[in-house]
């Protein structure tokens, strides 16, 4: 039986029908239902009309319905782990860690509120300082993390009493619609809807005048057309997009223990993450060491299926990927770099073995630009007035590491980093309550923390006149500036 789409509170059948291509064998293994321009219209709907309802509800309210959806999707997650890791790609166990880690995000926003903050209370006035909803957001998701990435969206955007439209990628839609399933017996009817479609609606969507709020994560270019769209009615937006991001190593760092952390920081989900290290500078002094070291952790990874449990890192996600980075490895190649590993594997399935690449200046094609796979480029520096402006001088700026054995000098060169956030001696930490979100072309706002939660709801202030207005003539305008 074909997965259904959530619309109104009913699980339906798409007006079209998707196939949804396993990575590891590049070969269709599920049929979805695909939306039709007049379903998404009655999705948008539904949302609008089930939010005054949902907005009424206190936020201990809704965080019992919330409660209640993660406590079933828990109750599952051996089954979304399998259909992420058979949509998406990546091993099982990472596949397990992500619906996991979603619902520990979820769950702390379930716990949140925000309530009204009185700004003067005297004699004379009264004024509050409250956040609404902000009415329908739509949630568009991208291929690599699909189920958290889609809480991060929608979880602050439920509690904080917003009705919710989720779309996501064409390629990934299974684990959304399954979510979608569990949903339909726990959420009242159209709180969360949920429709597929081939990257052909995202426009329409974007641009609907019952759309308050756009919530997408994806790449920059792609982020500007929706920042056009969104324009037509001044929709809020929350643009999480790309990265190029750099880690940079010091020369007290220790070389085994950061090699494997910088390694795994580049290389986690296939690399095919907007954070993962994608530029790594080190000292001339160590780079020899530093970069045969990479080389022969690139070399002990178990590429594979990821159903497989002895896989430590699955296939890129989809041919469109596949090919780019084959291309971009082979460009390093032609500009004379050296290359360790970056193999594709003969046979079926989107695979390429981790890359290590030396040799390339700054302004080559794979240094500059977002790769989104398991290539890493390693380049040389001499000072750290220089590594700062080489690591700075991009039109990106999503997040960046320093490794080093002196962590109060890390977070010295962390602060000139132009980033939304700077690590030291870690990456990938992202935790529920600490704000996430880009800077330059990585994107506007913030997800998780109380920013996340403020971010899908609207600021008022009531600002009270106590008592009987006196002396005011009908019509008068009073106070004016």
């Amino acid at each position: 039986m074909q997965p259904k789409m959530l619309i109104d509170g009913k699980l339906v059948e798409g007006d079209f029908s998707l196939d949804v291509v396993n990575p590891a064998t590049a070969m269709s293994f599920a049929t979805c239902g695909r939306a039709s321009a007049q379903q998404l219209e009655a999705a948008v709907d539904a949302a609008r009309r089930s939010q005054p309802a949902w907005a009424r509800l206190t936020f201990a309210q809704r965080g019992k319905y919330l409660e209640r959806l993660c406590d079933a999707i828990e109750a599952r997650t051996g089954e979304f782990a399998r259909l992420l890791t058979l949509e998406q790609g990546k091993p099982l166990r990472q596949a397990r860690s992500e619906i996991s880690g979603g619902l520990v995000r979820f769950r702390y926003f379930a716990a949140l509120d925000c309530p009204p903050v009185v700004l003067r209370d005297n004699e004379r006035e009264q004024i509050v300082q409250e956040h609404v909803p902000l009415g329908v957001i739509a949630a568009i998701t991208p291929w690599n993390f699909p189920f958290s990435l889609l809480i991060s969206k929608i979880a602050p955007g439920l509690i904080a009493g917003n009705t919710i439209v989720a779309k996501p990628a064409p390629t990934t839609p299974l684990t959304t619609l399954l979510l979608g399933e569990v949903a339909a017996g726990i959420l009242p009817p159209g709180v969360l809807n949920v429709i597929v479609d081939a990257n052909d609606l995202g426009s329409r969507l974007t641009a609907h005048p019952d759309i308050a709020k756009v919530g997408f994560t994806g790449s920059t270019e792609t982020g500007k057309r929706v920042m056009q769209a969104a324009a037509q009615s001044l929709k809020r937006l929350t643009l999480e997009l790309g990265g190029n991001d750099a880690a940079i190593v010091l020369d007290d760092a220790e070389l085994g223990t950061v090699a494997r952390q910088v390694f795994e920081a580049a290389m986690v989900n296939a690399g095919q993450v907007c954070l993962a290290a994608k530029r790594v500078y080190v000292p001339s002094g160590m780079f020899d060491a530093f970069f045969d070291e990479l080389a022969q952790l690139a070399r002990s990874v178990i590429v594979g299926d990821g159903l497989d449990e002895k896989t430590q890192m699955g296939p890129l996600q989809n041919q469109q990927q596949y090919e780019k980075v084959l291309k971009l490895i082979e460009s390093a190649r032609l500009a004379g770099a050296e290359i360790a590993g970056g193999c594709s594997r003969d046979g079926p399935g989107y695979f390429i073995a981790p890359a290590i690449v030396r040799g390339l200046t700054d302004d080559a094609e794979l240094v500059r630009t977002e790769q989104f796979g398991p290539v890493m480029p390693v380049l040389a520096y001499e000072t750290v007035d220089e590594v700062v402006e080489r690591a700075n001088a991009t039109p990106f700026g999503l997040g960046a590491t320093v490794w080093t054995s002196d962590y109060r000098r890390g977070a010295d060169i962390a602060r000139r980093l132009e980033v939304g956030t700077a690590w030291v001696n870690r990456h990938l930490h992202l935790a529920p309550d600490v704000p996430f979100g880009g800077a330059k072309e990585s994107g506007l706002g913030h997800e998780n923390g109380i920013e996340g939660l403020k971010g899908v709801m609207q600021l008022k202030i009531l600002n009270i006149e106590k008592g009987a207005a006196q002396g005011a003539r009908p019509g008068a305008r009073q106070n004016q500036v």
